[in-house]
């Protein structure tokens, strides 16, 4: 036994010392090796702190920067996943300020392009650990990805528009990641200089918004918005009565101010997670129940993420003008008219006060002329102005769809389009692989179509559920290096076909104007197509006309 445990310990001991270790501006790390697909070795930093736990006093405030340690920390396990309700993303806690690097180079003489991503889940869910977002496919280019967590639901977003709860937590905890990518990605052998700004769907929604806020400016320098937009409403009403109903479901006062807020820093996170389907307010919606909102200026210097209305921000030209890659998939969020429809009370509900629900599931202002001008608009062109039945699943589903992801997405790509100094890349990606995140529910062996989400499946090494790792075996995997090739060419060079190649079915991706509306078909093949669902947006941008606000001023 004293044999097995020498040579069990002289073992590890190999293992320790082959390990990668870097000296960042706050210590050393110690990672770990994992393998691309294509069998490289990724030097893996996980769970790395980026700022100190949000906890106590710190909670709804923005992160402070995490202190210096001694020694070597080690970095060889995702760090915990913050609070959620749902979801395979690791270990939760309040303690959830990490991020992960990946690269196969540990060169600070040649240094690679770098992209920082952040994850999908309405603001409530997922994390950006290795569990769910693994680096096994894009680490086959020779770029360095940064994963990272940010604060989710009421402790990400929580907001008075006021010195007591300005909101936007989570997106100071993002910026927080991108200065610490300024400060520390050169030992990891990044270029600070060339980083590209990635999410999707809430991540989407993130990096549009990181391209109107001063506290973002010159921390990146190409943006790609997947499968998501800011363009709706950002919040499911108002941030402060959202703030008083939590208060109230946590038996804490809602006034005076201090006394509430002083009260919800001494709720366990779980609390606040236990409340959550209490913002639910018809079926599963709203989508979005707490997020980003413009913070006042408190007159103090206090940063501020989002000065004014985003949209009226693009409109008037005042955003960090990058290369833009922005898209989305074929059917996005059409199942959920499927649910609605396998539910015959959600069914009954919906036909007989579609005018109060729409808004809701919707998402856009409620109890208004222009909003019951909206519903009647979106109930005549989805559903014709019939009952909803099983023959309303097509019309639902594109309502859900259109109104979620689809024209938001549209439409930001417009108004960027109209004033950027950089080109702007729109996308489709219409790939039918043999794995979704929706299957048919009358065949359980059937995708339900290319829905939200299912574009990842090719970036990122899912291990949770069914996903499986391509490999060259797999019917899937000449998709996967089509996108990997793809993406890492935009942030590379801010430029997705820079040289025509077979592997991307030598076409030539071009940029999208107002003028054009041209598009990338990512299916089997790749081709460039024109005018998408041009009837649908139309119908979008009758009702939801634009401003002719062009004097926004941005801080």
């Amino acid at each position: 036994m004293k044999c097995v445990a020498v040579l069990l310990l002289t073992v590890l001991a190999a293992v320790r010392a082959n390990d990668p270790v870097v000296r960042t501006a706050q210590g050393q790390l110690r990672g770990s090796v994992l393998r691309t697909v294509d069998g490289r070795d990724i030097f893996s930093f996980r769970g790395v702190p980026f700022a100190k736990p949000p906890v106590g006093d710190l909670r709804f405030k923005a992160p402070v920067p995490v202190e210096s340690w001694d020694g070597i920390r080690n970095a060889t396990e995702d760090g915990f996943a913050c609070p959620q309700r749902w979801g395979s993303f690791g270990t939760r806690s309040e303690d959830c300020l990490f991020l992960n690097v990946y690269t196969t180079k540990l060169d600070v003489t040649t240094p690679r392009p770098v992209v920082v991503f952040f994850h999908p889940g309405g603001y409530f869910s997922v994390s950006g650990n290795s569990i769910w977002a693994g680096p096994n496919y894009l680490l086959d280019e020779d770029i360095v990805v940064v994963t990272a967590n940010y604060r989710l639901g009421a402790l990400g977003f929580l907001s008075l528009r006021d010195a007591n709860l300005p909101g936007n937590y989570a997106m100071k905890d993002q910026v927080q990641v991108l200065r610490w990518v300024q400060e520390n990605i050169a030992a990891f052998g990044g270029d600070a200089g060339s980083v590209t700004l990635a999410g999707y769907s809430a991540g989407a929604f993130s990096v549009i918004l990181h391209m109107v806020s001063p506290m973002s400016q010159g921390l990146f320098h190409r943006a790609m918005a997947m499968s998501g937009s800011p363009l709706v409403e950002m919040v499911a009403g108002r941030p402060e009565d959202q703030a008083r109903k939590q208060a109230t479901l946590l038996n804490c006062t809602a006034e005076p101010v201090e006394e509430m807020v002083n009260c919800l820093r001494q709720k366990e996170a779980r609390d606040f997670i236990g409340t959550f389907l209490s913002f639910r307010e018809f079926a599963n919606d709203p989508m979005l129940v707490f997020g980003p909102v413009v913070e006042p200026d408190l007159g103090d210097g206090t940063e501020r993420f989002l000065t004014a209305d985003p949209q009226e921000l693009l409109l008037a030209g005042n955003f960090t003008k990058v290369p833009l890659m922005i898209g989305h998939t074929t059917m996005e969020f059409h199942w959920k008219g499927l649910q609605i429809l396998q539910n015959s009370n959600w069914t009954e509900e919906m036909n007989s006060d579609f005018e109060r629900i729409a808004p809701i599931s919707f998402l856009y202002e409620r109890g208004t002329e222009k909003s019951r001008r909206i519903t009647a608009g979106l109930r005549k062109y989805y559903l014709k102005d019939q009952p909803i039945t099983n023959a309303s699943a097509t019309g639902l589903g594109q309502l859900y769809s259109d109104s979620i992801i689809i024209f938001p997405v549209h439409r930001a790509a417009k108004l960027i389009s109209a004033k950027n100094t950089a080109p702007v890349y729109f996308y489709k990606f219409s790939y039918a692989g043999r794995y979704s995140y929706v299957y048919d529910p009358l065949d359980s062996q059937r995708t339900y179509g290319v829905v939200h989400h299912d574009d990842l499946l090719y970036l990122f090494y899912n291990p949770t559920g069914s996903f499986k790792l391509f490999t060259p075996q797999d019917e899937e995997f000449p998709t996967m290096k089509k996108m990997i090739k793809i993406w890492s060419n935009f942030m590379k060079e801010g430029n997705p076909t820079p040289e025509r190649t077979s592997l991307l079915s030598n076409v030539t991706w071009e940029p999208y104007t107002a003028d054009n509306l041209k598009y990338l078909d990512i299916g089997s093949t790749l081709s460039m197509k024109e005018g998408l669902y041009s009837e649908r947006i139309a119908t979008w941008e009758r009702l939801f006309p634009l401003p002719h606000t062009t004097n926004v001023k941005k801080g």
